[in-house]
């Protein structure tokens, strides 16, 4: 199953020509989840992978830039004649939110719930889980993101199979469900269970021990870096992180890729990279439009896919 990071907004706080405002969809086969949605998120997704009916969308906190394009977008799917359910989920506060929106958005076709949750509870949907944990900005109402697959099972042997008297066909097919076959039992031939793929979005946060144990070994962490270490006690003072500081969190929860958002106008990207990458070298600065795909371990490392098609390998 396909297992992919769209990012339609990498800017903080202010839009640029090149970057939109904070907004992330997550592809895991069929489905589509946005994680927040900046002013212009509608806009990004028409102009690049368009507009689907999304199957849930999440909101890290409830500053500026990274709700006000929820109007236009619950509007938009009125308009389309959506008429199954959208939930959107977010920290205590969404009711209050919400219900600020509602003269604006007016009447829908369809419902919209709403979900306040709390860290450390995960919502479990199908064969993976979206875990809250409360990240450090400014705000006991910022949450970060674990989506968690569940654990696989392990990979059939079937040379051990057909020694121990299975025929190939339907009877493996059994075994690989967990039914037994003339006395084979599927432990006989089933490999230890293989762990699931993890994705980690740090949402904005100073650096964060939350976000360290959450990003444990995952397969790629997506970490806010909103300014550079000559401005430390800046990004101190306002709960968000230095690029550095995102690269020696990925290195303590022993990730896979570290992939920088929430760019400020006031660097280059390449600086913010340079910068990390002295401290972790698998770190990338997407760009609005790109993908970075997240296969199965035993198929692959993560790869970027630039916006203009052109695939680039990460990691070793």
């Amino acid at each position: 199953m396909d297992l992919e990071v769209f990012f339609a907004g990498t800017a903080g706080s202010v839009p640029t020509g090149r970057r939109g405002m904070p907004a992330l969809l997550v592809r895991r086969g069929g489905e589509r989840i946005l994680f927040d949605c900046g002013e212009g998120t509608q806009r990004q997704l028409v102009s690049s992978v368009g507009l689907a009916d999304l199957d849930a969308l999440f909101l890290t906190h409830f500053h500026l830039d990274h709700w006000l394009g929820i109007p236009g977008l619950l509007k938009t799917f009125a308009l389309r004649d959506r008429d199954r359910p959208l939930t959107i989920n977010g920290p205590p506060g969404l009711n209050n939110l919400m219900g600020m929106l509602r003269p604006i958005v007016g009447k829908l076709p369809y419902d919209v719930k709403l979900v306040e949750l709390e860290a450390g509870e995960p919502m479990g949907r199908d064969g993976y889980a979206i875990a809250p944990f409360r990240v450090e900005h400014r705000s006991t109402r910022a949450f970060g993101y674990a989506l968690v697959e569940d654990e696989r099972p392990g990979a059939f042997d079937p040379v051990e199979a057909q020694r121990l008297g299975v025929t190939p066909g339907p009877d493996f097919g059994r075994l690989q469900r967990g039914e037994p076959v003339d006395g084979v039992v599927p432990e006989q031939v089933m490999g230890p269970p293989r762990a699931g793929r993890k994705i980690v979005l740090s949402g904005d946060t100073a650096p964060s021990d939350a976000v360290r144990v959450a990003a444990h070994e995952a397969d790629l962490l997506v970490h806010e870096a909103t300014f550079l270490d000559d401005e430390l006690a800046r990004a101190r003072e306002t709960g968000h992180s230095t690029a550095r500081q995102a690269a020696e969190v990925a290195t303590a929860a022993g990730v896979k890729l570290l992939a920088l958002t929430h760019l400020s106008t006031r660097y280059f990207p390449r600086d913010i990279r340079d910068e990390a990458r002295a401290v972790f070298p698998d770190t990338l600065v997407p760009r609005d439009f790109d993908t970075i795909e997240v296969p199965f371990p035993e198929r692959g490392e993560p790869l970027l896919v630039r916006a203009s098609d052109e695939r680039e390998f990460v990691g070793p």
